[in-house]
């Protein structure tokens, strides 16, 4: 492993039920039980599928055009089975549209946009290829 390949981020409880995940960079995100407006764990991982693979797909349409509307819609269905609590059917579906009559750069955007949401799903996207291969999670309880 390179020196630059360890993610990771901090999770402390701030109240019964909510949570602050602050990573390396000192960014912060809020989240709970879903017993208010902040965001599951659930939700996250779902957030995380449709960021993971909007970025990529930003990035290589946009070069060409800025995008007149770009929106990701993730989905799944949670279940509890023999296997345990687990999402199924995850779905990421992107609607993006770049302006009429801007030109090639438009036209090339919209050319590369079924190639780079392909390509993003298939090998560049982390969350994705780690949920889709079936990465395991260790869990562990470190001295205070």
């Amino acid at each position: 492993m390179s020196e630059n390949s360890a993610r990771s981020v901090t999770v402390e409880r701030t109240s019964t039920g909510h949570f602050v995940a602050t990573n390396t960079r000192g960014g912060t995100i809020s989240f709970g039980t879903g017993s208010d407006s902040e965001f599951t764990p659930v939700e996250l991982l779902l957030a995380a599928l449709g960021g993971c693979t909007a970025v990529d797909v930003d990035l290589a349409t946009s070069r060409h055009a800025e995008p007149t509307s770009f929106s990701v819609e993730v989905s799944g269905n949670k279940i509890n089975d023999e296997l345990g609590n687990r999402l199924t059917d995850l779905a990421v579906a992107f609607t993006v549209t770049f302006p009429d009559g801007d030109g090639e750069g438009a036209d090339r955007a919209r050319t590369i946009l079924p190639r780079a949401v392909k390509t993003s799903h298939d090998r560049l996207c982390t969350v994705s290829r780690t949920v889709e291969i079936g990465t395991p999670v260790t869990a562990t309880i470190e001295d205070a």
